[in-house]
């Protein structure tokens, strides 16, 4: 499991050429652009950002970055509300009015960002992106179907998909079926078991087992953490 990493509130600084190793944060953020650029791989596909870009970071969201020659300045902005797209980058039109606003008003800074925030999609340019992206609408996709159909052997895709993200095929398959489960679980009150096969899952057990890998703890304790309580939440 990668290593949780907190997430502050506030400007951060990156020297160029610096990559950070993969890593998960609990807590939903986004990230603004103040300077330069880098490359985002992680939960929601693959992201190349500069200034005025937003990367928005869903709750557990894992990733890695590398950091363009010159660098970047980033200011992180804790989210207690997150936009339709959870996972991803949008753009805003004046970046250092939200830092402002943030420095004294953190709440009223992520309303702003909310409101005035633009999603900007990014074209899957290559075939580890196309795979990601597949990987995200399917989390039960044949991998070596989809090797076979793009002329590819298993081995480089496994190989040339985990350099890039940092893991392989079927470990971003895994962590977009668990991800896609928690979000059913803390946002309705399905069956536990149903959620389970819904979400690509061999059954509930299986499920709970990758919840607890993502989070940390079972989809039991997130669903009594929930304002709304079911007789049908099933067992963890």
């Amino acid at each position: 499991m990668d290593d949780f990493a907190p997430v502050a509130h506030g400007p951060e600084r990156w020297a160029g050429n610096v990559r950070m190793p993969r890593h998960r944060h609990a807590h939903p953020y986004a990230a603004i652009v103040l300077s330069g650029g880098y490359e985002e791989c992680g939960s929601g596909g693959r992201f190349r950002v500069g200034p005025g870009d937003v990367l928005l970071h869903g709750p557990f969201s894992v990733h890695l970055d590398r950091f363009m020659p010159k660098g970047a300045e980033i200011f992180n902005l804790l989210l207690h509300d997150t936009p339709s797209f959870r996972c991803g980058v949008g753009r805003i039109a004046d970046p250092d009015a939200i830092v402002r606003s943030a420095e004294t008003d953190p709440v009223g800074a992520e309303a702003a960002l909310i409101a005035n925030l633009r999603e900007v999609v990014q074209r899957d340019t290559e075939w580890p992106d196309l795979l990601a992206s597949d990987l995200l609408k399917d989390p039960e996709l044949r991998l070596d179907a989809w090797a076979s159909d793009h002329g590819l052997a298993a081995e480089t895709l496994s190989r040339k998909f985990g350099k890039l993200f940092g893991i392989t095929p079927a470990g971003f398959r895994t962590e977009s079926r668990a991800r896609r489960a928690f979000d059913c679980i803390v946002q309705s009150d399905a069956a536990l078991a149903e959620i389970a096969l819904r979400s690509g899952h061999a059954d509930q057990p299986h499920m709970t087992r990758a919840i607890k890998t993502l989070t940390g703890v079972t989809p039991l304790h997130w669903r009594a953490s929930i304002p709304f309580k079911t007789q049908n939440a099933g067992k963890a």
